[in-house]
Parts: structure tokens; C-alpha cells; sequence
């Protein structure tokens, strides 16, 4: 090969590179805004009100997710602020009985059991080891989901490299095996693949 044709070839497979690493994961996600907005600000710092109180375990052991109307309602039969959202919230789907349909963006493939009850209680791990400092957001950010596969964002994180990703922003089968070894911990496949 000629000097000619080498650096084609380099100049090609930099091409590649930089248009697989910058322009293509950025195609491969559709955006959307979540259908109100939710400040997590307010309800821990102004309320005094943690994670746990509206994310919590159930006593079956499964997790809460995302809390429904009936734990809401609670506190919000009628609007307690200013926010044009939070009179949206109580309007339009309080009264009339109606879940918000939140975008999910922790949510796992159909294949994969996550256990929070024994990370959260036994491994007493925080929720900022996995979920990042969502919990201080004052909005939700918008939710991002794979053209292809469907999932979110979330699950990667902001860089399928990995690189420059913040603590918290997305997980990998790699950082779950990570964590366990530190921990001296065996868990087969079977574990979390069902």
C-alpha cells in the first residue's frame, strides 16, 4: 500500500470513528418531555420528606417506583403552590382519578430482575449510587428513548463509552460485576437474568 492509500485509509477509519462515537448515538434517541413537571427540591428540602417516602419497599419486598395518585393525594387533594404544574397535577389527574403517565427512566429490560430490597436494605447502598443526584432535581430533565430498542437512555448513561459519564448515570452488567467482586460476591448469571 502507497503512502497515498494509507492515509485514505486512516482518514476513512477516523471518519468512522468520530461519526460512530459523536453523530450516530445522538440519532439513535427520540426525546420527550414528561407530562408535568416535578421538582424533588421541593419535596425534600421544603417538606424535609426523603427518597423512601414516596420510593420505597413494599413489604412483599418489591419496589414502589414511581409513587401513584393514592400516595400523592395525601398531600395534594388541592394545589399547595404556584406552579402552573402542580395545578395541572391536582386538575387534571388527581380529581379525575387519572395516573400520570410518567416516562420511566430506570426502567430495566424485560429480562433482567433487580432486587432494590437487597441493595437498598441489605447492601444499605444509597439511590445516588445508581440514579445519580435526581433526587435534588429541581426539574425532570427530558426522557430519552432508544430509536432501536426502546429502553431509555438511562440504562447506559449520557455515553455509551462510559466516558465522562457522571457517577450514577446509567449502569452496565460490567459496573453491577464490579461492585459484587469488590464486595466478594459470587452471583451467576441466573442471578439477575431471568
Amino acid at each position: 500500500m502507497n503512502n497515498k492509500g494509507v492515509l485514505l485509509f486512516f482518514t476513512g477509519f477516523i471518519g468512522m470513528l468520530l461519526f460512530g462515537w459523536f453523530v450516530f448515538p445522538p440519532l439513535m434517541y427520540q426525546s420527550f418531555e414528561q407530562p408535568i413537571q416535578f421538582s424533588h427540591v421541593t419535596h425534600t428540602d421544603m417538606t424535609g420528606m426523603s427518597c423512601n417516602d414516596c420510593h420505597y419497599v413494599k413489604s412483599d419486598g418489591r419496589f414502589s417506583g414511581i409513587p401513584t395518585n393514592e400516595n400523592c393525594s395525601m398531600c395534594h387533594m388541592a394545589v399547595l403552590g404556584e406552579t402552573e404544574d402542580e395545578k395541572i397535577f391536582v386538575e387534571e389527574y388527581l380529581m379525575k382519578d387519572k395516573e400520570v403517565p410518567w416516562f420511566v427512566y430506570a426502567r430495566q429490560p424485560e429480562n433482567v430482575y433487580f432486587p432494590h430490597v437487597q441493595h437498598i436494605e441489605l447492601a444499605e447502598m444509597s439511590c445516588e449510587t445508581c440514579h445519580g443526584d435526581h433526587g435534588s432535581s429541581e426539574i425532570l430533565r427530558p426522557f430519552q428513548r432508544n430509536r432501536i430498542s426502546g429502553y431509555s437512555r438511562d440504562i447506559w448513561g449520557p455515553s455509551a463509552s462510559r466516558i465522562n459519564n457522571p457517577p450514577g448515570t446509567g449502569m452496565k452488567m460490567n459496573d453491577c460485576i464490579r461492585c459484587h467482586e469488590d464486595d466478594g460476591l459470587t452471583i451467576g448469571c441466573i442471578g439477575c437474568h431471568k
